[in-house]
């Protein structure tokens, strides 16, 4: 693949977030399907070799966000979790663009609107851009080092089908208001005083007995918020909450976007050893160790501390 001689500016992230967008719509064609039929079996769900469930939403937003990166990217590589590990053709020193067309499938299926189009730029073993969008939400956050990060809101399409739970992507109390389809610099919140309830995110669909564990462990006040897929490190970009810890399996494409917008917002990911967590050299063959966002490297580490 070409080398893509480029440094992310803002024209450039607005390209990376028309092509996560245009995915979205692609989705949304399926989800109004599925929502319409009020059950799972209206959309045709395949298993992959994990277990995790695989439907055309994926695979349409999966072949739209590949023909168009490589047209507005110069040919620059893309590893999507949807491809084959024979058809991988990168180098991580150069760069390419790590995707998950559609994370949070379960939520999907579930129909409660928190799932979202992760593309990330991936250069050496770090993250270096990304943009999550949440088409039934109607919520796009992207950022890039050293540019910064933003967030925009729409009206949520999947309001009109009743399918979301509540103000679409909004918790309640938390979530900053944002004007309809106009975007605005986001930033992670101060750290919260030591007497005041700490506001930790908690996976939808994962984590279970030893999410719960770790969570009792912990010596603050807690306010326990729950979201799907990648939200949880928007949420925290956009200072409406203060830690993410995840314990349980993740990969490089479910975390990379967020991650990335993340720490253009000013928080951090760190793994239980206390240094930012990084993209493996092959990101298909090695699962994300544990690891702790948060608003703050102090918080963080204070987080990792009682593991």
């Amino acid at each position: 693949m070409s080398a893509v001689p480029f440094e992310w500016t803002e024209p450039r992230l607005a390209a990376l977030r028309g092509v996560a967008e245009a995915a979205g719509a692609a989705i949304l064609a399926v989800y109004a399907r599925l929502c319409a039929a009020g059950e799972a079996q209206a959309v045709e769900v395949q298993r992959k070799a994990d277990d995790s469930p695989l439907t055309e939403a994926d695979l349409v937003a999966d072949r739209l966000i590949r023909s168009r990166l490589a047209l507005m990217f110069n040919g620059a590589a893309v590893l999507s979790e949807e491809g084959q590990a024979a058809t991988d053709n990168f180098d991580p020193a150069v760069g390419y663009f790590l995707v998950d067309p559609l994370d949070g499938t379960k939520e999907f299926l579930a129909r409660n609107g928190e799932f979202t189009v992760n593309v990330a730029w991936v250069q050496g073993a770090r993250v270096l851009a990304g943009v999550v969008h949440a088409p039934a939400l109607g919520e796009t956050f992207w950022g890039a080092a050293g540019v910064g990060a933003w967030k925009s809101a729409s009206a949520a399409p999947g309001a009109s089908a009743g399918v979301t739970r509540g103000t679409p992507g909004v918790i309640p109390g938390v979530t900053p208001a944002v004007t309809p389809g106009i975007a605005r610099p986001i930033r992670v919140a101060a750290p919260p005083a030591a007497d005041a309830p700490l506001r930790v995110l908690a996976s939808r669909s994962h984590g279970g007995a030893v999410q719960r564990a770790y969570l009792a462990r912990l010596p603050q006040p807690l306010a326990c918020l729950e979201a799907g897929s990648s939200l949880k490190f928007c949420r925290l970009a956009e200072g409406a909450a203060d830690l993410y810890p995840r314990l349980t399996a993740t990969m490089a494409w479910d975390t990379a976007a967020g991650q990335a917008v993340l720490e253009a917002a000013g928080g951090v990911v760190l793994g239980t050893e206390g240094s930012p967590l990084r993209i493996p050299g092959r990101p298909r063959e090695a699962p994300n160790p544990p690891f702790f966002a948060a608003s703050s490297a102090g918080l963080a580490r204070r987080a990792i501390s009682v593991l």
